[in-house]
């Protein structure tokens, strides 16, 4: 049986997914452990250049203009042929909206196995997080070549990166034509007040806030710190917030030097997209949120009481 490891390199406008970094580190850990290689399957069009910091000790590219950007048809019809050609023992993807796509379209076009929200893969064991990353699954690892959706928290983006990079060989494309799904322009929302994805410090307000009129006490943290209020998905479906403002896969990802977790718990939707974050501090009243799994501080107090006393003792700071 082969025992590489392929990784489904993500990438959108000339950039990779945090997450494929963090698929990559674990194929490393896990080709350890089989014996195999890490092979990165990048396809784009004329894309072989994202693959130069990629940590894998190969990287297979597929160029074709059909596959410039996502579209699932596209990618699901040349990633299945590689596949069922080369049968790895795993194959990584990130569990985003992409990866996910592809890994259900794989999973039933070869009837392969599919691991969701994999926290990590090891020693013929999988371990996931389920129910909004309150509770955790483990299990075996099927025999056969299986499929993996990586989610963020065991691995770091720096970890599957590398300044050597892969050896680069293209693989010849299949037939595309006749596509009955083809990617037709980006429609972006629009940016909002703030854009928080160039913010160096945000405060990200989650359930934890209670009522809109607590926004006011994030508002003046923010102020203080110099930087801006962010939230998960719960607070911009009450509209409190605009949707230029939510962080997650339905949302923006960040990578601000401080992120301040108010009330969030840290489900994966969410956790994927703050991996970037130099640091991060978790403010939750219950010990079991997986925020804190991720976070560098963490403190167990009501964001409520928090957040106007750290407020003042900025200010008292920046007076002095």
């Amino acid at each position: 049986m082969n025992q590489d490891i392929f990784v489904v390199i993500e990438h959108r406008r000339g950039q990779i997914a945090d997450i494929t970094y963090v698929a990559l580190a674990q194929a490393q850990a896990l080709a350890k452990e089989t014996g195999g290689k890490v092979v990165a399957l990048l396809l784009g069009n004329n894309a072989s250049g994202l693959a130069k910091n990629l940590a894998a000790d190969s990287a297979w590219t597929i160029d074709q203009a059909a596959l410039a950007e996502f579209a699932s048809e596209a990618y699901g019809k040349v990633l299945a042929g590689v596949i069922k050609e080369k049968s790895p023992r795993a194959v990584l993807l990130g569990d985003t909206t992409v990866g996910a796509e592809l890994a259900g379209l794989l999973s039933a076009r070869l009837g392969l196995p599919l691991i969701t929200s994999c926290l990590r893969v090891g020693a013929g064991k999988y371990m996931c997080k389920i129910c909004g990353g309150k509770m955790m699954v483990e299990g075996d690892l099927p025999a056969e070549t299986v499929l993996v959706a990586m989610i963020p928290g065991s691995f770091k983006v720096e970890q599957g990166q590398s300044a050597k990079g892969p050896e680069v060989t293209p693989l010849p494309a299949p037939d595309l034509s006749g596509l009955r799904v083809t990617f037709k322009q980006y429609i972006e929302p629009q940016t909002g007040d703030i854009d928080i994805t160039v913010q160096k410090v945000l405060v990200g307000i989650g359930r934890g806030i209670e009522r809109q009129d607590n926004l006011e006490l994030a508002n003046e943290l923010a102020e203080a710190l110099g930087g801006a209020v962010c939230a998960s998905r719960p607070v911009v479906d009450q509209g409190w917030l605009p949707t230029s403002r939510l962080v997650g896969k339905s949302g923006k990802t960040v990578k601000p030097k401080l992120y301040l977790a108010c009330g969030i718990s840290g489900a994966p939707e969410h956790a994927e997209t703050i991996t970037g974050s130099e640091m991060i501090i978790a403010v939750n009243t219950d010990p079991a949120a997986p925020i804190f799994g991720m976070a560098k501080y963490g403190t167990e107090v009501n964001m409520l009481d928090l957040m106007p006393a750290l407020s003042e003792a900025i200010r008292k700071i920046k007076g002095g």
